[in-house]
């Protein structure tokens, strides 16, 4: 794929796009700081599809998902002038736990802008490695603006949830892994199902699976009402949701798909899948009980899809990447008992 292809969207990106050589390098990186997650298998899970699952672990990642990977890429990388001032980012949590745990190995201080509806445990999670939280209103305040405007102040490196050439590089990282498992195992996936909300996940691991099982069929997975990304890859321009509120996936709530990430998911990406409320509960109601996981809303998306039949699995082989694991225990107790 050329590194410096517009994004599909009649924009063109000021930075080049990550290739797949970048993937292998933050691999080199994240190497003994990021866990290296398993992947597993479910007979039950087999049996009840009526075809073979393969499933990411990214819930057993540091800091309890997948964004550590990206954010240790990126923070890894900055020089000795970003000591002082540090790093800002803006999150609904799970960056902004990896983004805090990263800085924190680096030494440097971070400030994280995260929304007022944040669950508690992906807050208190992030202020235990040592950063500050400012919050804002989801509905009416840009977060982005504000990180902006703090960054200054600090003289603070921002560093971006998705759309940032080393951030997606990071998050690509599970992919190369969960290749070299499937391939390990002669596995070549009919199908890989990937939560998306910017999409920096899902680009990366685009990246990988593009080099290394070219034939597996790339799915996006989002909640209902925010699926952006889906009707990006089927209208070619990046679209943006109405709501910003409204969906128990709270990490997966992001407006609009990033120029960088649309630029490789337009590119590699064969289409979006949507799933409800309601069956992403079913989801981790069944990753408790049969697959004893514990998955939060957005990390339970692919699992929803592939129970629900949005997906048809019969007699195919399909891969699906669990993306996170932090869920507040109320909410958790809640849909468990529901």
């Amino acid at each position: 794929m050329d590194a410096q292809k517009k994004a599909g969207t009649g924009e063109k990106s000021k930075t080049s796009l990550p290739i797949f050589d970048d993937v292998k390098m933050a691999a080199i990186r994240i190497a003994g700081k990021a866990v290296r997650t398993p992947t597993i298998e479910s007979a039950a899970l087999n049996e009840r599809v009526d075809g073979r699952v393969l499933i990411k672990l990214e819930c057993l990642q540091r800091t309890g998902s997948f964004k550590f990977r990206g954010a240790y890429n990126r923070i890894s990388q900055l020089g000795i002038d970003a000591k002082a001032g540090g790093v800002v980012a803006f999150s609904s949590g799970n960056h902004a736990q990896g983004v805090a745990a990263a800085a924190q190995i680096n030494g440097l201080p971070a400030l994280i802008v995260m929304p007022e509806d944040t669950p508690q445990i992906k807050v208190q999670n992030t202020q235990s490695y040592g950063a500050d939280v400012v919050f804002y209103d989801r509905a009416s305040e840009d977060c982005e603006a504000i990180a902006k405007k703090i960054a200054t102040q600090r003289s603070a490196v921002i560093v971006p949830p998705f759309d940032d050439p080393h951030i997606i590089a990071g998050q690509g990282t599970t992919g190369l892994e969960l290749a070299h498992d499937l391939s390990a195992r002669g596995i070549s996936p009919d199908a890989l199902l990937v939560p998306a909300s910017g999409g920096g996940l899902l680009a990366g691991i685009s990246l990988a699976f593009s080099e290394l099982l070219p034939s597996t069929a790339l799915y996006s997975v989002e909640p209902e009402g925010f699926d952006d990304l889906k009707r990006s890859l089927k209208s070619g321009k990046r679209q943006k949701n109405k709501q910003t509120t409204g969906s128990i996936c709270d990490a997966l709530l992001t407006q609009q798909p990033g120029v960088l990430t649309f630029g490789i998911n337009h590119e590699l990406v064969t289409a979006g899948i949507t799933v409800s409320d309601d069956e992403v509960r079913d989801a981790m109601r069944y990753a408790f009980n049969t697959l004893k996981l514990v998955i939060e809303p957005g990390g339970a998306v692919p699992l929803a899809a592939v129970l629900s039949g949005k997906i048809d699995c019969s007699g195919q082989t399909t891969a699906i990447v669990l993306s996170g694991g932090n869920v507040d225990a109320s909410l958790y107790a809640e849909i468990l008992s529901s």
